[in-house]
């Protein structure tokens, strides 16, 4: 199927009905999916260890990742929940770590500016840093072919392969030592490397943004919360790259 000559009619006019075409592009949208799901499914499995382990229960487990999605913010709710937190400690820490979604979701809006806004609502749910990081990085050429039919299939492929990790990792917890619970989650830094490599390569300016971004929130870090931190270093690091990247 030829994508690049109806790609640009599917962004102005989203289509409703879900047609053979549009199952084409969700079913493209899940296949684009997989680097993100080889990454998310080990990390989803380490939470559903590490949650049981502590004593919790394989619903509460399965909720979290169903209603929160959230790795970062969920691995950090179970910590604070050992150490007996209060529920408002918990909530304001998840908005602070969380924050930086704020800024992914206003740059994403640029690309799903035609779509129905009553279509958007459900996918912004689904944004992460991954799935942010893969449509961001895209080549000019590739976000011709992205409509919202192959967003979906890449932001659920990526959301499933989280729930169905943490369902997973519940149901193995009596059997998965907690040291090897805890190491799946070093595959959440390989991941993020497989996405930016492919784009440094075509466009080495991005490297040293991304590399900037690490620097910096490395450095931060020592002086304020990490979530702060994060969102800090990609604020500096993007206004830096917007003139880089834009000179070149």
């Amino acid at each position: 199927m030829d994508h690049s000559s109806h790609s640009i009619h599917n962004m102005n006019k989203p289509s409703t009905k879900f047609s053979k075409e549009n199952k084409s592009e969700f079913l493209r949208g899940l296949t684009s999916s997989f680097p993100i799901i080889i990454g998310y499914f080990p990390i989803a499995i380490s939470f559903g260890v590490i949650t049981l382990q502590s004593g919790y229960s394989l619903s509460f487990a399965f909720l979290m990742s169903l209603f929160v999605y959230a790795g970062a913010s969920q691995f950090m709710a179970i910590n604070m929940l050992l150490m007996q937190a209060l529920g408002i400690e918990i909530i304001i820490a998840t908005f602070v770590l969380n924050f930086r979604h704020f800024i992914m979701s206003m740059s994403l809006m640029n690309k799903l500016k035609s779509f129905p806004t009553i279509k958007k609502i459900p996918l912004s749910f689904m944004i992460t840093d991954e799935t942010f990081a893969f449509l961001s990085l895209a080549k000019e050429q590739d976000e011709k072919n992205y409509n919202l039919y192959y967003i979906g299939g890449l932001l659920i492929g990526a959301y499933s392969a989280w729930v169905s990790g943490t369902l997973a990792g519940g149901l193995l917890a009596m059997v998965i030592p907690p040291s090897i619970g805890n190491s799946m989650s070093m595959g959440l830094y390989a991941m993020f490397i497989a996405l930016l490599i492919p784009a440094i390569r075509d466009q080495w300016r991005m490297g040293i943004v991304a590399g900037l971004s690490a620097l910096l929130c490395i450095l931060i870090t020592n002086y304020i919360n990490p979530g702060w931190a994060i969102v800090i270093s990609t604020l500096i690091a993007s206004f830096f790259g917007s003139y880089l990247i834009k000179g070149e």
